[in-house]
């Protein structure tokens, strides 16, 4: 079933229920169609758009689908040459911007008929190591996405959730999917502010939250003494990043979730892991997804088969990447970890994260955990710096007012390696990050070498 099909099924399923805030899933086809016939484009020809979470950007997503065109989503946040590179690089035949009208055009009868198979969507990667790589995913792959979202993070029928997560990025479009899966409502937040959240999850009474956890960070410090009523989110789902533990603590205090999931995966392969048990194993990705088989290398590296139905095949005309990538059917994800003695996976970091002082392998989450519990840090991140004498030393890059020698005791006191405590702390107003809320500790590094 391709993407076109599967909404005019969801339509004709709950036409009564709410798609979107106001507009019923029985509202909801006429207008896509009218926005599908306006778009002028050929089937499979690529559709660009840079917009943020408007109503407007969900229509023209769907619109696209039904249309049988490739929704191309793009960051507002990228400058004019990396824009400019993109649309040059999936050869778009249209893109619309802040400033334009909607399409519209007589009703377009559907492109029903288009194999599931074919490319729906092209997301382009967040470009941290070169040039943007455009990933091409199928109806079949961000379908499948759907149901898994839907199946592993508990979504029941009418759920409500918070689209605020980019629909340039794999939570966002995936957020989406899985709404019109289940007969739910996707309440679109344009841009990022925690106030204005909670406000909507009082008034739209959302139930599910699938937030970077930084995003869950600024809620949670918010919460107290808004007088907000969040009581109808009974799910809460994070990816992008490791949750602390101290932060897990925070959000069932101030959500009481029923479900509390860490999502793992990528924008290639959409869910790697679920890890359901966060109260007990906090930041823990958990087990392999229904769709996904995994291993580990000799060096740590998570690999995940391309046999899963929500895998794309390869990067959009980038055999280099390709071969860094893929080998032998499996996707090398880049991410070290490993398993523990329940067999749940841990995520130790990125190839290019580890640090190795004196001969020591050192992870920097494992760091970033004993120091994200000190009530005086609001975030951090731990990077390897140029040492003569150890090769690398640990430096923990704070936001928060604890002073270093609080921060050591702290470290000291833990169940650290004390080989493994920061040797130098430095502070910052804020940490570097990409789209989907990870810390970019290659911006770090580089400041750092630059500095030095």
């Amino acid at each position: 079933m391709n993407l076109a099909q599967s909404l005019l099924a969801a339509c004709e399923r709950h036409p009564e229920l709410e798609s979107f805030p106001g507009l019923t899933f029985g509202e909801l086809l006429p207008r896509i169609r009218r926005i599908a016939g306006g778009l002028d484009a050929e089937p499979g020809s690529r559709v660009a758009v840079v917009l943020d979470n408007r109503l407007e950007t969900a229509l023209l997503y769907w619109a696209a689908q039904w249309a049988g065109v490739v929704f191309v989503p793009l960051s507002w946040r990228l400058s004019e040459e990396e824009l400019d590179y993109c649309v040059t690089d999936c050869g778009a035949a249209l893109v619309l911007r802040d400033g334009d009208a909607l399409p519209d055009g007589p009703e377009h009868p559907g492109a029903l008929s288009r194999g599931d198979g074919e490319t729906s969507l092209m997301l382009y990667t967040s470009g941290t190591t070169g040039r943007p790589k455009g990933v091409p995913r199928s109806h079949r792959a961000d379908r499948a996405g759907g149901w898994s979202q839907a199946l592993q993070h508990g979504y029941q029928w009418g759920d409500r959730t918070l689209g605020v997560m980019p629909l340039y990025h794999t939570m966002g479009i995936h957020s989406l999917l899985a709404m019109h899966l289940v007969g739910g409502c996707f309440v679109p937040q344009a841009r990022w502010d925690p106030d204005d959240a909670l406000r909507l999850i009082e008034e739209q009474r959302i139930t599910s939250l699938y937030l970077a956890p930084t995003l869950f960070h600024d809620l949670v410090a918010r919460l107290d003494g808004s007088g907000r009523d969040v009581s109808s989110v009974r799910a809460l789902g994070y990816a992008g990043a490791a949750m602390t533990s101290t932060m897990v603590r925070r959000c069932a205090e101030a959500f009481a979730p029923e479900v509390f999931v860490n999502h793992y995966g990528s924008t290639e392969i959409y869910t790697f892991t679920i890890g359901r048990e966060q109260l007990r194993k906090p930041g823990c990705a958990g087990r392999p997804a229904v769709n996904t088989r995994l291993r580990l290398t000799e060096d740590g590296e998570i690999c995940v088969h391309l046999s899963s139905e929500e895998a794309f095949s390869s990067y959009w005309q980038r055999p280099d990447a390709d071969a860094k990538a893929i080998a032998d059917g499996w996707y090398h994800t880049g991410d070290t970890g490993h398993l523990d003695d329940e067999g749940d996976l841990w995520i130790d970091g990125r190839v290019d994260d580890m640090i190795i002082s004196g001969g020591e392998n050192i992870h920097p989450l494992e760091v970033e955990d004993v120091l994200a519990s000190h009530p005086g840090v609001h975030e951090v991140a731990v990077i390897g710096a140029a040492d003569d004498r150890w090769g690398q030393r640990v430096v923990a890059v704070v936001v928060g007012d604890a002073s270093a020698e609080a921060l050591d005791a702290h470290c000291l006191a833990s169940p650290l390696a004390r080989f493994k405590r920061p040797r130098e702390y430095r502070y910052v107003d804020a940490l570097p990050r990409s789209a989907s809320g990870k810390i970019l500790r290659r911006v770090l590094r580089e400041t750092d070498a630059a500095s030095g």
